[in-house]
């Protein structure tokens, strides 16, 4: 982060050739072949080794999965759940939800007193906080379905990693560091992530036998290990000694969803995302919105640019919260929401100079974010297949609980739901009702692991961590490759900003705007808060690949993240 803060934005319209070639971006990796793109170097190796040896794009994905649940123990994980977009080099492009659902015990008033009140800290730190697990059920469902390889040979090399270890560096720390308080709560992470009463430092060697043994069950077992068997087991019995409401059953009923992706075009290219409960239909609203405008002629970051930009982002996310939610349990208006006469009404709100008040829009209901302990990455194989996968425990190292005798941290996604009307979540915002709590249902989700094409050809595999900011990355991302024709570098390095409804204010990383920009749109109503909306250290992680021609791979790890890599062949 502190490598941004020096950077001089202008508001001219060539600012894109400027910051390609002013800023401290380090190039993208280049390859003609295959690459990853991962939040971890280890599990990035692990794929692109798979796909030398004549795996596909979904082996390297579910290995990476895997060994990602191994070295980036805050995000990847065993104990939480995601999404998948895998567009086949021919075929038909699919979506994969492994989301967290509900225990079947759950109930809107889970969180609260006898008064109505919520109870602090219940959602998100307590064994009531947990929803059952999908990740497993997940990544088995993609290898059966689209996989070259056996379970055993995907989990082999995450097996190593956890029985032999990997040396620490300083960007896998500092997580440990930060959470140290909440980790030493857990006796079973403090075995394993501390040494002599201290978070583990870089240098060290990290070992897991007991993920280990857990992976050794997966391995041979599969989905029934883990969910109907030793494993399930753990975490149930668990889970009711210290008052969760997990049950085997709620294991044992947990089916992932394999479904068409949500589909969208934007200025030539076409954009294959995650439908509700992901994150991809407040991304179309708000290009459809955009297409209306001349962003790339008004300049990058100039006022006029941020004030539409921003304004889409407004408009589209009092919708999510208004409208979207589990596709089996809400009705949702997509057609409409995502029509172009929607999005023309939309624009005719939207006046030239001024800030729309949030309070205008659907009032009452507000956004809902993902938790920024968000894992992406995104493989393409030389065969033409690409996959994108956004997996979560919510909150970072989710709970913070292990269950004995596992090795991995379980979520914490049920604070993902309206836990009490009114009330904000753990990143400060209030939750609309189409996303109560309801046994069996998946809580509403920002994760939008992305695909697009131009011209029937692949472009850009990407997504992000980030909480209520992934969104916003992912379109930032598309808007910087499109309209401003920045390098894959820029489009990934380049500041962001982020606004979602309520607060009303625009949120922005160090260098992001010019005073000059920031004078113009403070005088037209806008408010600004450096940092982003929940004060973390995060602010995405877009591990992209671009295609910028055939035979031209680019991977990009995004300079927020140090422990990240980009490998081609």
């Amino acid at each position: 982060m502190m490598r941004l803060a020096g950077i001089s934005i202008l508001v001219c319209g060539f600012w894109g050739s400027a910051i390609a070639g002013a800023a401290p971006y380090p190039p993208p990796v280049v390859a003609r072949h295959a690459m990853v793109v991962t939040a971890e170097r280890e599990a990035t190796r692990v794929g692109i080794a798979v796909l030398r040896e004549g795996g596909n794009a979904v082996d390297a994905a579910v290995a990476v999965g895997y060994a990602l649940a191994v070295t980036d123990p805050c995000c990847g994980n065993l104990g939480g759940g995601g999404f998948m977009i895998y567009r086949p080099a021919r075929g038909r492009a699919r979506f994969l939800d492994f989301r967290e659902v509900a225990p079947q015990a759950a109930t809107p008033d889970l969180y609260l007193n006898a008064k109505g009140q919520l109870i602090p800290g219940l959602s998100l730190y307590s064994w009531k906080a947990i929803g059952v697990p999908g990740t497993v059920a997940g990544l088995e469902r993609a290898r059966r379905l689209w996989g070259t390889w056996s379970r055993a040979r995907l989990l082999a090399p995450a097996i190593r990693l956890a029985r032999h270890g990997y040396v620490l560096t300083p960007g896998d720390v500092r997580f440990f560091e930060d959470d140290a308080r909440r980790l030493a709560r857990d006796p079973h992470a403090v075995r394993i992530f501390f040494s002599h009463g201290r978070p583990l430092q870089a240098g060290m060697r990290l070992r897991q036998p007991t993920l280990a043994n857990t992976l050794e069950r997966i391995a041979r077992g599969g989905v029934r290990a883990f969910y109907d068997g030793p494993i399930a087991r753990a975490i149930v019995e668990a889970s009711h000694r210290h008052g969760g409401i997990l049950t085997l059953a709620d294991f044992r009923d947990y089916r992932p969803v394999v479904t068409r992706p949500l589909r969208c075009r934007y200025r030539g290219v076409e954009i294959i995302t995650a439908p509700p409960p992901g994150g991809g239909a407040t991304l179309c609203e708000m290009l459809n919105i955009l297409r209306g405008y001349p962003l790339g002629r008004d300049g990058f970051h100039s006022a006029l640019s941020v004030h539409f930009i921003t304004e889409a982002m407004r408009f589209a996310y009092a919708d999510r919260n208004t409208f979207l939610g589990d596709p089996d349990f809400v009705d949702m208006p997509l057609r409409r929401l995502l029509s172009r006469a929607y999005a023309r009404a939309i624009r005719r709100r939207i006046a030239p100079h001024r800030a729309t008040p949030s309070s205008a829009l659907h009032p009452g209901v507000f956004a809902s974010p993902e938790g920024h302990d968000t894992t992406q990455y995104s493989i393409v194989d030389r065969f033409g297949n690409a996959v994108s996968v956004t997996y979560t425990l919510n909150t970072f190292f989710g709970t913070g609980f292990m269950a004995p005798h596992t090795g991995f941290f379980l979520n914490n996604e049920m604070d993902d739901f309206t836990t009490a009307p009114d009330h904000p979540n753990a990143y400060g915002l209030v939750q609309g009702v189409v996303n109560a709590i309801a046994p069996g249902k998946r809580p509403l989700s920002s994760m939008t692991p992305t695909i697009a094409t131009r011209g029937g050809h692949l472009f850009l595999v990407t997504g992000s961590p980030g909480g209520s900011t992934i969104t916003t990355t992912v379109l930032q991302v598309i808007l910087n490759l499109v309209n401003y024709h920045l390098g894959a570098a820029a489009a990934v390095d380049a500041p962001r900003f982020h606004m979602q409804w309520e607060p009303d204010l625009i949120y922005y990383e160090p260098g992001a705007f010019s005073g000059h920009t920031m004078t113009l749109l403070r005088h037209w109503g806008y408010h600004f808060r450096a940092g982003s909306p929940w004060g973390s250290r995060d602010w995405g992680d877009a591990e992209t690949v671009f295609v910028p021609s055939k035979g031209r791979l680019e991977g990009v790890n995004d300079i927020r993240n140090p422990a990240g890599l980009a490998e081609g062949d």
